[in-house]
């Protein structure tokens, strides 16, 4: 898998401004209140040793690089670290595991199914994304995540976050609710 496709789990960026905007946010008894909220952060994927090559045969085919195609099944993982600006002040990190669930031929994309927990002062948020993949594209177009929850401070959060590549980081546009 390339590296462009490890940048999908930037959500948890996010739990740091809504950790300040909730905390000052006074609560209401009659009603849920609707917060909207919207800023950018930053990810970075936090590079660690690789596995080792897998024991017996590899599933799907050769590319021409010698690297073995990716198979229906095929999953990875990684970590990122959370930035407010480009190399600025961290503010959390995350965990993302994708699963191949389409594999694309030539002219057809493929599609990776990834799900993400992020993890800031006062709670997690969770979001997933399905995400074409093609052996055509060096980079991603940019994409959308589905925020699906969360715990602690961020229980019963929605919204979505744009992901964009932006040189050695991904930006993370957030659109959030609660």
């Amino acid at each position: 898998m390339s590296r462009s496709f490890r940048r999908t789990g930037a959500l948890g960026a996010a739990t740091v401004a809504l950790v300040t905007f909730f905390a000052a946010a006074p609560a209401s008894a009659a009603a849920p209140r609707v917060v909207d909220l919207e800023f950018t952060l930053y990810a970075q994927e936090v590079v660690g040793e690789e596995p080792g090559e897998p024991e017996g045969p590899v599933a799907g085919e050769e590319t021409g690089e010698g690297v073995p195609a990716p198979a229906v099944g095929d999953t990875f993982a990684f970590a990122e670290d959370l930035y407010r600006t480009k190399g600025g002040e961290k503010v959390g990190r995350d965990a993302v595991t994708c699963t191949v669930a389409r594999v694309g031929g030539p002219g057809s994309p493929g599609d990776l199914t990834c799900v993400g927990t992020f993890a800031l002062a006062g709670g997690q948020i969770a979001g997933q994304v399905l995400l074409p993949f093609s052996s055509e594209t060096e980079q991603p177009a940019p994409f959308d995540i589905a925020v699906t929850g969360g715990t602690g401070d961020f229980k019963d959060v929605r919204g979505q976050i744009r992901s964009t590549e932006d040189g050695e980081y991904a930006r993370l546009d957030f659109r959030l609710t609660r």
